[in-house]
């Protein structure tokens, strides 16, 4: 056996590499297999009392087959999902997963059928803060305020302040439209751009004094009445006063 002492084999040099090919997709495989049934143990414990095991949906809640993978991010990452009470609507609140177990139930989710939005990408420096401006003001402003404050939107439903929301979750909701939301259709610059600006109302600096939590101008405006008049019926009281006293 030459091999042994540092001598090459032409037949073991030929059969090694195959062979440590083949052990190496073997080895492969079994953590693939592995980190696929944890992911679908993990849907099945959290998301599968609503939506069904194969997720083909139950009376609870939809089918989350062909949704695609942007909708099951934006909805876990937000905290939307999974729901309490699957009779409320779906308000963000702190994730339930870390961001590996997020990745692992998007993954088993988007492999039982193809479809739906794929997970955007979203680069707010490259985007323009004019063009983002209209853009939101055109189509967001009607439900989430000129600030991005939030407000009502009919039929009980309510769009959220997006104070919170990260660039990716913008950039996601623009693409799966969760809850009353429409889905839009915008080019990769115009996404860039809305989201730019958003960013932008949360880091601007308000020089007009306390904006009340930027929720707009005409409840500031009722605020500044209602602070101001108090304050002159006050004076006026005061000063009545003083005259009756003797």
């Amino acid at each position: 056996m030459p091999w042994a002492y540092g001598y090459d084999d032409p037949i073991l040099t030929r059969v090694s590499g195959p062979l440590g090919l083949v052990l190496g997709l073997l080895v492969l495989g079994v953590f693939a297999a592995g980190a696929a049934a944890a992911d679908r143990d993990r849907f099945v414990a959290r998301c599968a009392s609503c939506h069904g095991s194969d997720a083909a949906g139950t009376e609870d809640g939809p089918s989350l087959i062909g949704v695609g993978p942007a909708m099951v991010d934006f909805q876990l990452r937000t905290g939307r999902m999974p729901l309490a009470d699957p009779g409320v609507q779906p308000k963000r609140k702190p994730p339930a997963f870390d961001e590996a177990e997020i990745a692992g139930i998007v993954r088993y989710v988007t492999s039982l059928g193809p479809g739906g939005p794929s997970i955007p990408s979203v680069d707010p420096v490259s985007g323009d803060l004019s063009l983002g401006q209209s853009l939101f003001v055109a189509n967001c402003a009607p439900c989430h305020g000129a600030t991005a404050n939030g407000g009502a939107v009919g039929r009980g439903a309510l769009a959220p302040s997006l104070s919170l929301a990260s660039s990716l979750e913008i950039a996601e909701a623009m693409v799966v439209g969760p809850g009353e939301m429409p889905v839009f259709a915008f080019e990769q610059h115009e996404v860039d751009s809305i989201v730019a600006f958003v960013e932008d109302l949360e880091h601007r600096p308000d020089r007009g004094g306390a904006d009340i939590g930027g929720v707009g101008p005409v409840p500031e405006g009722f605020v500044a009445w209602g602070v101001g008049m108090g304050s002159c019926i006050a004076i006026v009281w005061l000063i009545g006063r003083r005259r009756r006293e003797p």
